[in-house]
């Protein structure tokens, strides 16, 4: 799936009533495809990272959240990059006490949890920088977060660091349905995206697609074409 980001900032393109129809549109195409790959999934918790930084994973994580909630499904976005987290910005907010806060034990989330974020969408933020993150995601306490979560939310969306630079998002691996994989188009380097997609397919980590941002419309009648991972591949 191509979705156009070109010229607009991470808060530009944050979806609301004025989006542009077509990045409206592929998003809701993304959402289609997600519920169909977690239709028969143990849980319905998605990881979203990139190879390398600024290819758009941020916002791809924020739109997919907040189209899962269109649906009137319950949804939780969570900013598990807890080195250079960025979903406190987007929604204006504080980082204030967030997921490492809770993972340390220093809270509960019934005082970390921001709700109606939009509609139906509650959020987590990163909370304070730790010194250990990856640590941290793979703990005993973020399992029972997640399981803690679930008892209320359908859908858990992880914003997670690039997977090229930290291992963050292996971290979690064995206690999410899998992940989708952003891609920059113009900037995303084939042996790089392979290098991504081996260190998934090592941590035996399910790929439930890809997104590829930035599309230039000269691909318009390829626009809303959902990208298998496969593909890449070849």
């Amino acid at each position: 799936m191509s979705i156009n980001h070109k010229k607009h900032t991470h808060l530009d393109v944050v979806l609301g009533k004025t989006s542009p129809f077509a990045i409206t549109e592929a998003y809701k195409t993304m959402r289609t495809n997600l519920s169909f790959a977690l239709a028969d999934a143990k849980n319905k918790r998605v990881v979203i990272t990139s190879s390398l930084p600024n290819e758009g994973k941020s916002t791809t994580a924020t739109n997919i959240a907040i189209t899962l909630a269109q649906t009137g499904k319950k949804t939780l976005l969570i900013d598990a990059d807890m080195r250079k987290p960025t979903q406190y910005k987007i929604f204006r907010l504080t980082r204030g006490n967030g997921l490492s806060s809770l993972l340390g034990g220093f809270t509960k989330p019934e005082n970390t949890i921001v709700e109606d974020v939009r509609e139906n969408l509650d959020l987590i933020t990163s909370g304070p920088i730790p010194p250990n993150p990856t640590e941290l995601l793979s703990s005993s306490k973020m399992r029972e977060l997640l399981e803690e979560l679930n008892k209320t939310y359908e859908y858990i969306i992880l914003d997670t660091p690039p997977i090229n630079i930290v291992s963050d998002a292996l971290a979690l691996a064995d206690i999410c349905a899998g992940v989708v994989l952003v891609i920059r188009q113009n900037q995303t380097k084939h042996e790089t995206l392979q290098k991504a997609i081996k260190s998934l397919e090592f941590a035996e980590m399910k790929i439930l697609g890809a997104v590829v941002t930035h599309a230039g419309n000269e691909r318009k009648s390829r626009y809303y074409r959902y990208m298998k991972y496969k593909s890449y591949k070849e």
